[in-house]
């Protein structure tokens, strides 16, 4: 009943702040910013006040995301300075990756000596990727079209800033000049899928190359389950031991998860500024719309056919999307979001394969993201470009867009080359670097939620989804 009470308290106050912030902003009504940093700040200690009351670390992210944003904009210096903790609670994270993915990936290879089941959770997997992605692609495309959010952008009076060249491999590029340009797809793919492969298993974990940790772990279980039960036990037992130490280790840090994501926010707001949207408000609004419809007309059909408990897979998703969201960091994300959809019934096995591999395949959020950016440029310089011409970079996206890596502002770079390619102005990028971090917060979202629910899909494909499993825990 006092919890009760305390959210009721707690959503009157948001709203009077909302009203008042919509009033100040259309100059509907004369309001004092004193009175406005008053009512924010009252805002902040019930929303607190709420906070220790629930004793739920959920709640305890999302009232930092708030507090974070009020900080931004009352206190812009301050809030630059919190960045450190955003990136220490991000690097802790970044921590867990590398000995988790090993350990659940042999464990549940190895630990079943199903080499059958690997193999059809490979191209299920793979096919489910594609398609998700393909349709991503395409709304996306569609989304740009429908809004023309870069038509009548201003290019004048946009900032040259000095843009990150793509990372140019001079042997590949040798090899492309001896080849006729028709052949350069076919190069390009497979070195993509070199790529994939370590050179040094050490190296691929500090460089957090996830697909290059997933493949390692994969050949290094099939290995495994090739030896026999005396030799192979105890390294088994080793990797579930190392599992289940792992994930009790993240449950310690998300511990420091509100204060990591409370800074991460704080950051954005107090780097960014909120003049900025005004700029490029409709480029903002499409890629959200776009964004939400793909949740409703992909995500949400999925869900529903294949018969998902919809409501408690939010619940079960809620925190690692929120550390995604405000870190912009699929990776920060990843630990939480293998141990909820472990929680939630899907078998380890499952979900210490879809997950890393689908962080490498299956980005719908980025994807969406890199075809809608891409005809902005385009439209933003004045360019048309026929709907041939669109596909072919649309194409070229389904191809350079696997490849991106789960880290901030990585698909930037291949916007970047994707523009140079096609011979687009990539000055133009520069202006969405302002609210690039913004953006990032969405499709990172989208990239965490599509990868949980691909964890069902297979799930369910295989039989082995477990709804009876499902337990909640509060933390």
């Amino acid at each position: 009943m006092k919890q009760n009470r305390a959210g009721l308290i707690t959503l009157a106050f948001v709203t009077i702040a909302i009203i008042l912030a919509v009033l100040k902003d259309f100059n509907l009504v004369s309001i004092p910013d004193v009175f406005l940093v008053v009512t924010r700040w009252a805002l902040a200690v019930v929303l607190f006040i709420y906070a220790v009351l629930r004793k739920n670390l959920t709640t305890w992210i999302l009232v930092c995301m708030v507090l974070g944003v009020f900080l931004g904009i009352d206190y812009p210096n301050v809030a630059v300075a919190m960045q450190p903790l955003s990136k220490g609670f991000i690097k802790l994270v970044k921590t867990i990756v590398g000995p988790i993915l090993f350990a659940t990936l042999v464990y549940g290879i190895a630990g079943h000596s199903d080499l059958k089941q690997v193999g059809r959770m490979a191209w299920k997997s793979m096919l489910y990727f594609y398609c998700a992605t393909t349709v991503a692609l395409f709304i996306g495309l569609a989304a740009i079209n429908i809004s023309q959010a870069g038509a009548g952008v201003n290019i004048q009076n946009m900032p040259h800033t000095e843009l990150p060249k793509p990372v140019k491999d001079l042997a590949d590029e040798s090899i492309l000049q001896t080849l006729p340009d028709h052949i350069h797809w076919l190069y390009k793919t497979l070195a993509f899928f070199r790529n994939i492969f370590p050179e040094n298993i050490a190296k691929s974990i500090y460089d957090a190359q996830i697909l290059q940790i997933v493949i390692f772990s994969i050949i290094f279980g099939v290995g495994l389950a090739m030896v026999d039960e005396k030799k192979r036990k105890p390294m088994v037992d080793f990797c579930e031991s190392l599992s289940e130490t792992m994930f009790k280790f993240t449950n310690v840090i998300m511990y420091f998860a509100p204060i990591g994501v409370g800074a991460a926010m704080a950051y954005t707001v107090g780097h960014m500024g909120v003049e900025i949207l005004k700029n490029l408000f409709m480029l903002v609004a499409t890629l959200y719309v776009a964004l939400f419809a793909f949740i409703l007309l992909v995500m949400l059909p999925i869900a529903l056919y294949i018969k998902l408990p919809i409501l408690k897979f939010i619940n079960a998703i809620k925190e690692p999307v929120s550390i995604a969201f405000a870190t912009t960091s699929s990776d920060a994300a990843l630990p939480k979001a293998m141990s909820a959809m472990e929680k939630f019934g899907v078998p380890r096995k499952i979900v210490s394969f879809v997950i890393p591999t689908g962080y490498s395949f299956n980005l719908d959020g980025t994807t969406l993201y890199l075809s809608l950016a891409s005809i902005f440029v385009a439209q933003a310089a004045g360019m048309h470009l026929s709907f041939g011409e669109q596909l072919l970079i649309v194409f070229t996206l389904m191809i350079t867009s696997k490849g991106v890596a789960a880290i901030p502002r990585a698909s930037l770079i291949i916007l970047i080359a994707t523009a140079d390619q096609f011979g687009l102005p990539t000055f133009i990028i520069a202006a969405i670097l302002g609210i690039d971090e913004l953006m990032d917060m969405g499709r990172t979202s989208l990239n965490v939620i599509g990868n949980c629910l691909a964890t069902v899909v297979i799930a369910k494909w295989e039989g082995e989804f477990n709804p009876d499993y499902i337990e909640t825990e509060e933390v």
